[in-house]
């Protein structure tokens, strides 16, 4: 069996060192912690984990938590992607995900008593639903936590800038000669609908566009079956939009779902943008014209924001906003004064 010394001789350090270097102490190089751990890799060294926990008082380990008022959690692409990369970055680092199960909501245990039995190190929360009474329990303990897509000044969040994101679309669809911009929103009562909700009115604002009230309509917790109905609806007005932004993927979908089935044509006789870069986005027909979320970006933030609590032993409290981009594809197009 390989031990710590073993690994040690080989790599030209002292034990101490590499001990160190394997438990990411901050007083190691980061030189000198990745030829130890290349070396300890390539020796087939396995550190034992219950020894680990005892001589770093952690036990290196996650806990995850999503708070999904449509119940949808990893199954939706953007959290997915978000919680993939966060992965990806903590495992690098020798931790472990506990994911807190559904289950627990039968059971007399709040999630925070579930990851306190648990003994995590850190939570990260990814969060659309800002009144989940669970996450602000576990934002008032303790325990290192990171919150993704909410914005809460009690503890360390990371987010997509919203308000900007949906600036960016109305300000695209105007550059094309739109002024009849509606817009399907996501639910107000998540974070980033209101977000999205705020950027449009403001870029609308902006542009001295009107926004009639039956052009501003809610498109619930961001489905596709949700974008289909509020687009339905949009279509039944005699004065219909020449242009929809909507806040999800999932609900431009629905849209141009809806605009096929009334005998219409996406961007011919509707443009449609999006919001999130979902990969189903490139591949529907027309190809969706979007805003993008950096979900790797978002992912590895959080992992470092989170990790950055657990090494200092200190729950702090920051807020980054990742920045978005335009995806320009064939959902929308130029119109001329004429079809305004």
């Amino acid at each position: 069996m390989i031990t710590i010394y073993d690994v040690a001789k080989k790599a030209g350090f002292s034990s101490t060192t590499v001990s160190k270097a394997l438990n990411n102490y901050s007083d190691v190089s980061e030189k000198t912690k990745q030829q130890i751990l290349r070396v300890a890799a390539e020796m087939g060294y396995l550190p034992n984990a219950h020894a680990q926990s005892l001589s770093t008082k952690k036990s290196w380990t996650i806990g995850v938590m999503f708070s999904e008022a449509n119940e949808v959690g990893m199954k939706h692409p953007f959290f997915n992607g978000v919680i993939e990369s966060f992965r990806k970055y903590v495992e690098r680092e020798g931790y472990d995900l506990i994911f807190a199960s559904r289950n627990l909501r039968n059971r007399d245990i709040s999630y925070l008593e579930h990851f306190q039995y648990r003994a995590v190190d850190g939570i990260v929360v990814i969060c659309s639903d800002s009144k989940d009474a669970q996450v602000r329990e576990m934002i008032n303990s303790t325990l290192p936590i990171t919150v993704i897509d909410r914005m809460d000044p009690g503890c360390s969040v990371i987010h997509s800038d919203n308000v900007a994101g949906s600036s960016l679309a109305v300000h695209y669809l105007y550059s094309l000669g739109h002024t009849k911009i509606a817009h399907i929103a996501g639910d107000s009562k998540t974070d980033a609908g209101a977000a999205r909700i705020r950027g449009y009115k403001d870029a609308m604002k902006q542009l001295h566009l009107p926004i009639p009230e039956e052009y501003l309509i809610n498109g619930g917790l961001f489905s596709i079956k949700e974008g289909k109905h509020a687009m339905e609806q949009l279509l039944s007005l005699r004065d219909r939009p020449t242009a929809v932004f909507a806040a999800g993927d999932h609900m431009a979908i629905g849209a141009i779902e809806a605009v096929k089935e009334k005998g219409l044509s996406v961007p011919e006789d509707i443009s449609i943008i999006g919001f999130d870069d979902i990969e189903m986005s490139s591949y529907i027909t027309p190809k969706l014209t979007t805003i993008k979320q950096d979900t790797h970006l978002i992912g590895e933030r959080a992992a470092k924001m989170l990790l950055n609590q657990i090494t200092k032993k200190k729950k702090m409290i920051h807020s980054e906003v990742i920045p978005v981009e335009l995806i320009i594809r064939d959902s929308c197009r130029t119109i001329s004064k004429k079809e305004k």
